[in-house]
C-alpha cells in the first residue's frame, strides 16, 4: 500500500473499506477525481420502505394537509392536521437520516459524499427548525448532490429556491411591503435568508457588505416562496409578493420582477469576495485548520478564473501539495469519526440488525456533539481541531470506542483490520498497543482511540 493512497482514503475520503486503499493504487489523485465523473450516489431508504418524497411532492403533501387544518377548524374537529403531519413527516426525516448515515458507511465514491457534506455544512439547513425538518432530505437530494462538481451559481441557485431554504430561512414569508399582497396584509420584508445569503454564503463576514446591501438584497428576493400548487420543485415566483421599483444593491441597479434576483445571486456568486470566502473554507476543510497562504490563493484562483466551477474547485485542492503532507491532520469530526469506523468494520457488523445499528451510531453521534442535519445555527457545524479535540469530547470517542469493539466479532483479526484501515499511516505505537491486549475487541478499541485514526 502507498502512503499517498492512503492519504487520499482519510483526508479526502471518509476512511478506508477494506481493500479501498488497494483500490487508491499507485494514482490516487486519479481516484479521487474519477469520482466525480458520475456524480455522488443518492440514498436510498435503509428499510426498504417507500421511496422520498420530492421537495415539490412534499410541498404538494403539506399544502393539502394546511387545506385540511383549514377545514378542521371549521368544523371544530380534533386532531390538528397539520401537526399531525410534522409528526408523521419526523419520522420520514429519521428515515432521511438513516440513509444518508448508510451512503457514508458503504459509498464506493467516498470524496464525492465528502463533497457532499462540506457543500450541505456551508449551506446548512437545521432540522431544529420544525418548519424544515420536512424538507432537509429533499434539500440535500436535490439542491446539493447534484451540483458538487458543477458550477457554484447553479447550486447557490437550487439553495434559494428549495423549500427547505426558503422556510428555515424564512423567505417563503418574504413580502414587499409597497407590493399588492404587502399593502393588503400589511406584512413586510423579512431579511433572514438576504444576510445569512452574503454572510455565510457567499461573501463572507467581511466581504464589503451592509445592512443597506442586505434590506436591498432581501426586497429583490421578495416573491419567492413555495408553490401553493406544489409542482415538480414546491417553488414559485409570486409577482404579487415582489416590491416594484428598481433596488440598488452593492451599486448596481436591478430592475424587478424575479430575474432581478437571478441575476442578484449569480453577481454574488462571481464576486471576488465569494472567491476568497470559498477557498479559505476548502482549504480548511481539506487541508488543514490553518492553511498554507500559497493554498488558499490557488483555490481562490481556480474558482475566480472558472467563474466558480466546483470540480475545478476540487482538483485544485487534490493537487495542492500541502494536501498530501504525511502524519495526522485534522480532527475528524464527529460523523467523520463514526463513519470511518463503521467503513472499517465493514456495515452490517457481523449479523446485526442494520437499522438498529445506524440508530447507535445516530444516538453516539449525537452525544459526541453533531449529529447531520442538526447544527445548531445557520453557520453550520464547526470545522476545526479545537471543536473536537477537548477532554470531554475525547473520553466520549474512548468509551465509544470500547463499546464498538465490544459489539465487534470475536473472531475478527484486529491486526487485519488495523492494516487494511491505515496501511503506512498505522504508527508502531499502536501497533505494539494492540497485540498487548487481551481480546480483539480491545485491541479495535486501542485502534479507534490512536491518533491516527481520530485524524485523517
Amino acid at each position: 500500500m502507498s502512503l499517498e493512497a492512503a492519504v487520499a482514503v482519510h483526508r479526502f475520503g471518509l476512511g478506508a473499506r477494506p481493500g479501498e486503499i488497494a483500490a487508491a493504487g499507485s494514482a490516487p489523485k486519479q481516484w479521487l477525481m474519477r469520482q466525480l465523473d458520475s456524480g455522488p450516489d443518492q440514498p436510498q431508504p435503509v428499510d426498504g420502505g417507500a421511496p422520498f418524497l420530492s421537495g415539490g411532492g412534499l410541498v404538494t403533501e403539506f399544502n393539502a394537509y394546511r387545506r385540511d387544518r383549514a377545514m378542521e377548524r371549521k368544523s371544530g374537529n380534533p386532531p390538528d392536521p397539520v401537526k399531525t403531519f410534522f409528526r408523521v413527516r419526523g419520522a420520514e426525516f429519521q428515515r432521511e437520516l438513516a440513509a444518508r448515515l448508510a451512503l457514508g458507511f458503504t459509498t464506493d465514491k467516498p470524496f464525492a459524499e465528502r463533497l457532499v457534506w462540506f457543500w450541505s455544512n456551508h449551506f446548512t439547513v437545521s432540522a431544529l427548525n420544525p418548519a424544515a425538518i420536512t424538507f432537509i432530505g429533499a434539500f440535500e437530494r436535490e439542491a446539493i448532490r447534484p451540483h458538487i462538481a458543477g458550477r457554484f451559481e447553479d447550486m447557490l441557485l437550487a439553495v434559494a429556491r428549495h423549500p427547505a431554504m426558503q422556510l428555515y430561512l424564512d423567505n417563503a414569508t418574504n413580502i414587499g411591503p409597497d407590493s399588492l399582497a404587502g399593502r393588503i396584509a400589511g406584512k413586510g420584508l423579512n431579511e433572514n435568508f438576504a444576510r445569512e445569503a452574503m454572510e455565510l454564503h457567499t461573501l463572507g463576514v467581511d466581504g464589503g457588505y451592509s445592512q443597506a446591501d442586505v434590506i436591498a438584497l432581501a426586497k429583490i428576493l421578495t416573491g419567492w416562496s413555495l408553490d401553493r400548487d406544489g409542482g415538480d420543485t414546491g417553488f414559485r415566483y409570486y409577482p404579487a409578493r415582489h416590491e416594484p421599483g428598481d433596488i440598488v444593491l452593492r451599486g448596481k441597479t436591478y430592475s424587478g420582477g424575479e430575474e432581478a434576483g437571478i441575476q442578484a445571486l449569480k453577481d454574488l456568486a462571481h464576486d471576488p469576495a465569494t472567491a476568497r470566502h470559498i477557498a479559505r473554507k476548502f482549504a480548511v476543510h481539506f487541508i488543514a485548520d490553518d492553511p498554507p497562504p500559497e493554498s488558499v490563493a490557488r483555490l481562490e484562483k481556480s474558482f475566480s478564473q472558472t467563474g466558480g466551477d466546483l470540480r475545478a474547485l476540487a482538483e485544485t485542492a487534490v493537487n495542492d501539495p500541502a494536501a498530501w503532507a504525511p502524519g495526522p491532520g485534522k480532527m475528524r469530526g464527529p460523523i467523520e469519526y463514526t463513519t470511518a469506523a463503521m467503513r472499517m468494520a465493514g456495515w452490517p457488523i457481523g449479523n446485526g440488525d442494520r437499522e438498529k445499528q445506524i440508530k447507535g451510531i445516530a444516538a453516539a453521534t449525537k452525544m459526541m456533539g453533531a449529529l447531520p442535519m442538526l447544527a445548531p445555527s445557520p453557520k453550520g457545524w464547526p470545522d476545526n481541531s479545537a471543536a473536537w479535540s477537548g477532554p470531554d469530547a475525547l473520553l466520549n470517542r474512548i468509551e465509544w470506542a470500547k463499546e464498538f469493539g465490544n459489539r465487534v466479532p470475536a473472531s475478527v483479526d484486529a491486526a487485519a483490520l488495523a492494516a487494511s484501515a491505515l496501511g503506512p499511516l498505522l504508527r508502531d505505537d499502536t501497533r505494539v498497543a494492540m497485540r498487548s491486549a487481551s481480546t480483539p475487541g480491545e485491541a479495535v478499541a486501542l485502534l479507534l482511540s490512536s491518533p491516527e485514526f481520530q485524524r485523517r
